[in-house]
């Protein structure tokens, strides 16, 4: 196979690079760590430029298999409920001089990130938040963010069970413990190095941020002696093999070495990497597999008559929807092809359904199609005052429940045509 055929078989993984200054100029950047595990693990790492306008522009970088957020500036506050934060502004203007060079605000790079991140969570992309990443994960879903971890929660806490996040002097050699969380991916991936009756391992992390309020959907998988949530995930979201992956972690495994060397601290530092590109392998086979639309059968003349019939039937009820024309009495007959078709066909992909009944296919009479639009729109636009009025909280869980009824629907109707599920 020639080389250039990889980028077609290989799947994709997006990252967003960060922007820096260097001699005078500004420049983007990746951490190599991240994408020799990625490449190390079948994948293609494919970064998506902090560039103005690029978030208009991520239609062109399909197909997307997987995307991995990680180091960047903090959020925007104006994105999650930072007004509850209690900061007075003399703290923030201290909390602006002890991080500055995070406390920047990126809003093109968090308009990218948050786009992806929203298509990961409405496609099931396999999504791995790194640091930052895992931030915008949660206030994607409804969370919050402590705007800053020393000021809002250090501060209430003793001394023995504060934490330090960041050690701008010893960037890459800073650890601090995190408790794991038993039955979670992350157990599974250090069970071996956890000692007996101990649940702790420690952990680089370099942050002045973190999870405030966790987003419903999702299980913490680690936290820090401050009671800071180190990683979580989607359980409902989550089956590597089956190209299910969304999960992010506030520390950094893939820094965990030992001086001076690429070995690991832990076997199972690399583990998220690894299944997180597993998932990905699996979604991108999942997506060519739907993909494949099997060629069409040549038809012998008496049913490429009975199609013609239904053919017309249909293009007859488009008119009559878009109201071109009444229902002639004449032309019923015309009308029932499409809806006796319909009524006997149940292989339909939903999106065809819906695009038939738009077309007002499915019923004979066009003016009781029009009074169930219009009873429809009443109820979407009730739906809409209603949900107006919700917190952020609670559509985020309508969202995450419905999430859920969506995607067991599809497997019941899946096995059901497949003649799995018994009437």
């Amino acid at each position: 196979m020639a080389t250039t055929d990889l980028s077609v078989i290989l799947p994709r993984v997006l990252i967003v690079s960060r922007r820096s200054v260097r001699k005078n100029k500004f420049v983007d950047f990746v951490g190599e760590y991240h994408l020799d595990l990625i490449v190390s693990y079948g994948a293609v790492p494919v970064i998506v430029p902090r560039v103005t306008g690029v978030h208009m522009l991520l239609d062109s970088f399909e197909p997307i298999h997987g995307v991995l957020l990680c180091e960047g500036e903090d959020i925007d506050p104006s994105l999650y409920d930072a007004d509850m934060s209690g900061l007075s502004t003399e703290e923030m203007e201290e909390v602006r001089r002890m991080h500055a060079g995070d406390t920047a605000i990126d809003k093109e790079k968090d308009t990218i990130e948050f786009r992806l991140a929203k298509l990961c969570l409405e496609r099931n992309i396999p999504y791995l938040g790194i640091c930052r990443g895992s931030q915008v994960l949660n206030v994607a879903c409804g969370g919050t963010l402590y705007q800053d971890i020393g000021k809002e929660l250090s501060k209430s806490l003793p001394e023995d069970r504060r934490v330090a996040h960041i050690d701008y002097e010893n960037y890459d050699d800073h650890r601090h413990a995190v408790t794991v969380v038993a039955n979670t991916p992350l157990h599974q991936w250090f069970r071996e190095s956890l000692e007996e009756g101990q649940m702790e391992i420690l952990v680089n992390s370099y942050h002045h941020q973190g999870v405030k309020r966790l987003a419903p959907r999702f299980v913490p998988m680690a936290f820090a002696r401050d009671g800071l949530v180190e990683g979580f995930y989607d359980l409902d979201a989550y089956n590597p093999e089956e190209g299910k992956f969304i999960m992010g972690l506030q520390f950094h495994p893939e820094r965990m070495r030992r001086p001076d060397s690429d070995e690991f601290d832990y076997p199972g530092c690399p583990s998220a990497y690894q299944e997180f590109v597993k998932a990905v392998i699996a979604y991108q086979k999942r997506l060519n597999s739907s993909a494949n639309v099997p060629r069409s059968v040549k038809l012998d003349q008496e049913m490429e008559k009975k199609r013609k019939v239904i053919v017309r039937s249909f293009s007859l009820a488009r008119l009559i929807y878009a109201g071109s024309s009444e229902v002639n009495p004449s032309k019923e007959s015309e009308l029932e092809a499409g809806a006796e078709f319909l009524e006997s066909n149940t292989a339909l992909s939903m999106q065809q359904e819906e695009r038939l009944k738009q077309m007002g296919a499915t019923v004979r009479n066009a003016s009781s199609c029009l009074e169930r639009l219009k009873m429809n729109e009443e109820r979407e636009k009730l739906a809409r005052n209603v949900m107006g009025k919700m917190s952020v909280e609670q559509v985020s869980d309508l969202m995450s429940f419905y999430h859920m009824m969506g995607r067991i629907c599809s497997e019941v109707l899946e096995k059901k045509l497949h003649g799995i599920v018994g009437s």
